[in-house]
């Protein structure tokens, strides 16, 4: 019962990331566009394993973020997957993102769900051949759950959130959900949680985010 009523949690939320500053290892910052920066941070595979083992409170969650569609201008495009550890073939979250570049190097991380039965998709971080035929004029975007991230640590790290209440919720009684999210080299952490319409947060964790571990890198390949 914990687990369904975590994973229930989870499903609802925007999905965002949140986590520790650390150093970034690819060309100088300055060098390429923010939304390429973020975009190679959030690219890879991710476990909360460390934090659910020493914390009964949290589940043991793999995350898998893929870039997708790396011809297009309008980037950069990411394919995100989540399932317990229990069910990697079962994610029971689907997203896609889109990174835009905006002022002073912040970027706006727009969230989409995916057409139909999401479940089709299952395991594209790793076959992009899943994801052909799909287009971004079949995404809905989730109005209101975008997060602007900005750049910190001279560029290496991003932290943002939601902004406002324009995030819609009804999970256990709430009227919109937040995110808070910061992405280093490492590690994300993402915190989302619901809200009523008085402002007491009714789902989502008390203590603090899920923290995701980077796995070491593994040539994946590119989905285009």
């Amino acid at each position: 019962m914990r687990i369904a009523a975590a994973l229930l949690t989870l499903t609802a939320a925007s999905g965002t990331f949140s986590g520790c500053v650390t150093g970034w290892d690819g060309p100088p910052p300055s060098a390429v566009r923010s939304s390429q920066r973020l975009a190679d941070l959030m690219t890879g595979s991710f476990s909360s394993a460390a934090q659910a083992a020493a914390d009964k409170d949290f589940l043991e969650i793999v995350l898998h973020m893929s870039p997708i569609w790396t011809d297009r201008a309008d980037g950069p495009w990411l394919y995100v997957e989540q399932a317990a550890a229990s069910a990697p073939g079962r994610p029971y979250r689907q997203r896609v993102y889109r990174l835009v570049d905006l002022e002073a190097g912040a970027v706006r991380s727009d969230v989409y769900t995916l057409p139909g039965d999401a479940l089709r998709f299952a395991g594209a971080w790793t076959d992009g051949a899943k994801l052909a035929g799909l287009s971004p004029d079949q995404l809905t975007l989730r109005a209101g759950c975008s997060l602007t991230l900005r750049p910190v640590n001279a560029g290496a790290s991003f932290v943002g959130t939601t902004e406002g209440t324009g995030c819609a919720s009804d999970l256990r009684g709430a009227a919109y959900a937040t995110s808070e999210a910061t992405v280093t080299a490492d590690r994300l952490i993402s915190w989302d949680r619901g809200f009523d319409s008085a402002g007491r947060q009714v789902w989502g964790a008390v203590k603090g985010g899920y923290v995701f571990d980077k796995a070491p890198p593994a040539d994946r390949g590119v989905m285009r």
